[in-house]
């Protein structure tokens, strides 16, 4: 399949979900996407949604209950199935209307939220899945093309002016506020953004994987739109 994701050496295309949850991660590939281009009105959804707090979840009954015209409908659908399908497999999906996400601007040299670009960890075998219908949609980047944070000097030396414990729990103290789990992009870095409408499986640390966890972050909100964001 010909598209702009075919270049990159950490992603694996494929054309349908089976394909998409059974296809295994190997070597440099940590991301999978199921490529789609799809029809229907994910807009006129947005604007017929409440947004209660910066982030709102939306449930299957919120949609259900909208009025819409057919193209909004045929969106309608489209979200349901991914719910439904996701679902099926086991994975958890939430639906989330979003505004902004909450901002950790505690220190000057290191950030924790979402926006900086980071990994998942999990205790156990897991994926990460998203698909953005609407908005500003996410980025990803090549391992080889960021450098973990608290491997940087400068950083690593701030962090330890700011712990006050015994010197061999240091790293744990690192993992406990999720300071190892964030990059630093190299100079000449070139990040990928996942686009509309694609449904994309991304690769978690946990106990068991086999490849490097995918960096990613969320965007930031173009002026005045809100995300529409199916995550799991």
């Amino acid at each position: 399949m010909s598209n702009r994701f075919s270049s990159s050496n950490q992603i694996e295309i494929v054309s349908t979900f089976s394909d998409l949850v059974h296809t295994n991660f190997k070597g440099k590939i940590n991301a999978l996407c199921w490529h789609r281009n799809l029809d229907g009105d994910f807009n006129e959804i947005v604007t017929k949604l409440s947004l209660e707090e910066n982030i709102t979840e939306v449930y299957p009954a919120d949609l259900i209950a909208l009025q819409l015209s057919e193209k909004g409908n045929m969106a309608r659908e489209i979200i349901l199935n991914d719910l439904q399908v996701l679902t099926d497999f086991g994975a958890s999906p939430s639906l989330n209307l979003i505004k902004c996400y909450e901002r950790d601007d505690e220190f000057d040299f290191i950030s924790t939220d979402v926006y900086s670009f980071h990994v998942d960890r999990s205790p156990i075998t897991t994926d990460t899945f998203l698909c953005t219908y609407h908005g500003a949609a996410s980025d990803i980047v090549s391992n080889s093309q960021a450098e973990q944070k608290i491997l940087i000097p400068e950083i690593r030396s701030k962090l330890k002016e700011l712990y006050d414990g015994p010197s061999e729990e240091f790293e744990n103290f690192l993992k406990d506020n999720y300071f190892d789990l964030h990059y630093q992009l190299h100079p000449a870095a070139e990040p990928i953004n996942l686009g509309l409408g694609h449904l994309w499986r991304l690769a978690v640390d946990h106990p068991k994987q086999q490849v490097l966890p995918c960096i990613h972050r969320a965007p930031i909100e173009n002026e005045g739109e809100y995300r529409l964001l199916l995550i799991c």
